[in-house]
């Protein structure tokens, strides 16, 4: 046991996950694993396709394919982790593992909030300045907001690492998640963490609540747009690409917000594993299906690479 120390003399940390159920380790492995391939294998087929046609080189594709790209670092950055100890005996990480992965963890999914709200101006953009979207959108402007958000999710995932990094963690090595994250981490400190708590609700508040708001303003003035146009086949189309932006927004955003309101209790704990599991392994996997199915530009991207193939 470790008495008013900090972990790194121990050197390592027990993920309990899903030990709390064994007879579901086997049946989630196995789910997990599909769901992780299916991550991998849907944007890697999104950040190939959007750089090989020249069709695809805008800036809905751009920030789609950092959407994809951050999806592939995300997933990786957790259920790796997670199928070794779902599959074996061993569920530990050590000390420096698990500083690295709620730093990337936290990084990532800050990104994700940040990246979210550019695409969904990009396509407000579209949608409410057609006339001005080429100035508005200029390549340089596209790059300056895709660096803004990575910059703004790592900058906040330093600062939240750094802290826990000082909070002496004393008793159990049990970490009551699957992956590193805060919250599980502050539970295991032997001083107060009420600073802690406030930098996170703060920054929670920040990349989180803001997010949400500007993107549903977003599409509030889309909606509005929307409704004034007479063609039935430029609202299919609108619907088409904001529509997928929307699902991906709420796939995001929900799960989020139903951790946030659950009242804190065991039970509601053990909720917020399964609702964490989702959108860390559940989401990315359909963000590739929500945006290519039933989308023509994806479709047309597809038949001429292979066409480009047979010739």
């Amino acid at each position: 046991m470790m008495k008013g120390k900090n972990a790194s003399s121990e050197g390592y940390f027990i993920l309990l996950g899903f030990s709390h159920w064994p007879h579901l380790e086997v049946v989630l492995f196995v789910l997990i694993l599909m769901f992780y391939l299916t991550t991998l294998i849907g944007n890697l087929f999104i950040i190939v396709l959007s750089y090989l046609d020249a069709h695809l080189h805008t800036p809905m594709y751009f920030f789609l394919s950092n959407l994809s790209f951050l999806d592939l670092c995300y997933t990786t950055s957790s259920i790796p982790q997670l199928l070794v100890n779902l599959w074996g005996p061993e569920k530990t990480i050590s000390y420096a593992g698990c500083m690295i992965q709620l730093y990337f963890a936290l990084a990532l999914g800050t990104t994700e909030c940040v990246l979210l709200v550019v695409m969904s101006y990009d396509r407000y953009a579209a949608v409410c300045r057609p006339l001005h979207y080429t100035m508005l959108m200029n390549p340089r402007f596209c790059h300056l907001l895709a660096v803004a958000s990575w910059v703004s999710g790592f900058t906040n995932s330093a600062l939240h690492s750094s802290f826990i990094s000082w909070v002496p963690l004393c008793g159990h090595h049990q970490v009551d998640h699957f992956f590193c994250e805060v919250p599980a981490l502050l539970r295991l400190s032997c001083v107060d963490t009420r600073a802690n708590e406030l930098t996170l609700l703060i920054t929670s508040s920040i990349f989180v609540f803001i997010p949400l708001i500007l993107i549903l303003s977003s599409y509030v003035a889309i909606a509005r747009t929307v409704l004034r146009l007479q063609s039935s086949t430029r609202l299919q189309r609108l619907f088409g690409t904001c529509g997928a932006h929307l699902m991906v927004v709420s796939l995001f955003f929900i799960p989020i917000l139903c951790i946030y309101l659950q009242p804190p209790s065991g039970s509601s704990q053990e909720q917020g594993k399964f609702i964490a599991l989702f959108y860390t392994v559940v989401t990315p996997s359909l963000n590739p299906l929500i945006y290519t199915l039933r989308n023509k530009d994806v479709r047309g991207a597809v038949r001429r690479l292979v066409g480009q193939e047979r010739e």
